[in-house]
Parts: C-alpha cells; structure tokens; sequence
C-alpha cells in the first residue's frame, strides 16, 4: 500500500489507518508543496478506495484511474477559456494556445461535480471526486463547492492544495487534513533516479531550486532545457551599463514567455544568491515576480528592474 510513495510517512499512516478502520471521511485535503507526491498519493489512495468497495485488485484499478477510465470517479483540474471552450493545461500545451492568465478550477466544473454526485455509482458503493489545485477556485467556485462539501452523499472528496491559507477556512474545516512534506536530499535523489530523471541528480542548481520536491526539480530541468544558452550567460551577472540593462529586458522580453520569465525570476534568484550574496537583488527580484504576475508589461518590468540591479 502507497509503496511508490517515498518521503512521506505522515501521510501514508493516516491514509493507511483510515482504510484498515474503514473509516473513511467524507472529504480530504491533500496539503503540501507541489511535486511531493500530493497527486500519486490521491491516485493510490482512489484505487484503494474502488477496490476496496469492489474488490478488485488495486493495481487494476490504478490502470484505469491513469487512463481516466472509471465511471465512479471524476478527476477534475484546472482550466482555460480558449475560443469559448475549457481545455486543461496540457491540451493548452498541444494545442500552442498562448495562456496570458493562470488556469482556475471555474464555477461551471462545480456544477459538474454536482451534477456527477447527483446520480449513483455505478460499479461501487460510493463515487470519488478529485480537485487538483483547489487553491485556483475563484469565489463563487469556492462557495458552490461548500454545499457538496456539507453534503457528499455517497462520495468521498479529494482536494489537493499547497497550503491551508490558500483555501477559504470554510473549506479547509470540512476536510480531514493530511499533510505532505519536501523531501529529504536523499529521498529527492531516491524518487529522481527510479523515475527515470537521474541525470538531474547531476546539477545542484536545480536541486537547489527544487526544495525538496521532485516534481519542481523536473519541471525546473525541462524549463532549462528551453532557456537560450546566450541569454543564461548574459544574465549570469546583473547588467554594468543603461544600455546593457536596457539590451537585457529586450532579449527577454522577445524570447521568453510569461511562464519562462517567472521561472527565469527563480533562476535569478538563487544564482545571485549563490554568486554575490546580496539580500537587495533577491528582494528586488520578488517585486519583479510581482509585476510579472499582476500582467504589467513585461518588457517595461525588466527594464525597470535591470535598471534599479545597477544601484542595488
């Protein structure tokens, strides 16, 4: 049981008592960074819960879980409005759709979920409902989700966040919490080469940008892969002149996406850090995340930016 889960022993003795007991609560919340294991965990713990109803093999009902293949339960995740259409982050992806905004769990896919408990299961005694990053619930998605909470009938919710503030209080005391944790160096490193990424292992940078979470650490090696050789070395010091400040912003404002930008602000900061030790560039590089992400002109950030690095 949760055996491919590694570096979480909390979580896996809760999980783990709850199905010995069979005392499964109405709704969970999966609290913790991302990259931890929140979301194999939930898989894992889906599968226990249909078979256990079931009776069959976990395993089994695993494979269907992945392919998306079980009438009784509904994954949900969050989503863009493309031509007046919800797609996920990975047809978003496929389809080269260019995503100004963050995606959100909308008010429209409560509903759905909704509409899902409203009717029986059909292979088992209860239905199960997932919500990946609950935390991108607008208002009204939040609070059409409270009376489902209140009321799950025949189901078992799931919600995945990375923190209890990042919910509305109202939603976090209907779940039983189970916490999930950054990884140890050597549990990171474990959970890298038996995923197939221990080429990773080889470059501290990114383990050091990773924190504890294998899934970030991946994410943050692919991210790299893309970044332009050229544009690492010229911002691998802060800029000496205007002008070169000013050449800076450009180059990143024409190669890099909001998504890279952000990242490339991660980046920065822990090579700075490492590099020159000057608490000033780190702070005036979280405000620049901040314009970033409140949709200010990328361009105009980065020369503002490289600007005050010539002062800092």
């Amino acid at each position: 049981m949760f055996s491919s889960l590694i570096g979480q022993p909390q979580a896996i003795e809760l999980l783990t008592c709850a199905m010995k007991h069979d005392r499964i609560a109405p709704a969970y919340l999966f609290v913790g960074s991302a990259g931890v294991g929140r979301g194999l965990a939930a898989r894992e713990f889906v599968a226990l819960l249909l078979s256990h109803e079931f009776q069959l093999p976990s395993a089994v009902l695993l494979q269907r879980i992945q392919q998306g293949n079980h009438p009784d339960l509904l994954w949900v995740e969050p989503t863009y409005l493309h031509q007046g259409k919800r797609i996920s982050a990975s047809e978003a992806t496929d389809l080269g759709v260019k995503r100004r905004a963050p995606p959100q769990i909308r008010l429209e896919q409560i509903r759905e979920i909704s509409r899902f408990l409203s009717r029986p299961p059909l292979e088992s005694r209860r239905a199960v409902v997932v919500i990946e990053d609950a935390e991108t619930m607008a208002e009204a998605a939040a609070n059409g989700l409270l009376k489902t909470l209140e009321e799950p009938g025949r189901a078992t919710m799931i919600l995945i966040a990375p923190s209890l503030e990042s919910l509305l209080p109202t939603l976090v005391s209907r779940c039983q919490r189970i916490p999930f944790r950054r990884l140890s160096q050597t549990d990171l490193v474990t959970v890298l080469q038996q995923s197939g990424h221990a080429d990773i292992v080889q470059h501290p940078e990114v383990l050091a940008l990773a924190q504890g979470s294998p899934g970030e650490a991946i994410a943050h090696w692919q991210q790299l892969q893309t970044m332009p050789a050229e544009l690492l070395a010229a911002v691998s010091q802060p800029p000496t002149s205007l002008r070169q400040a000013l050449e800076l912003a450009r180059q990143i404002d024409k190669a890099l996406d909001p998504e890279a930008q952000l990242w490339l602000v991660d980046y920065l900061q822990h090579l700075y850090w490492q590099t020159l030790s000057r608490p000033a560039l780190l702070q005036r590089l979280e405000t620049t995340r901040r314009h970033l992400r409140s949709y200010a002109q990328p361009r105009l950030v980065w020369e503002v930016t490289w600007m005050d690095l010539l002062v800092a």
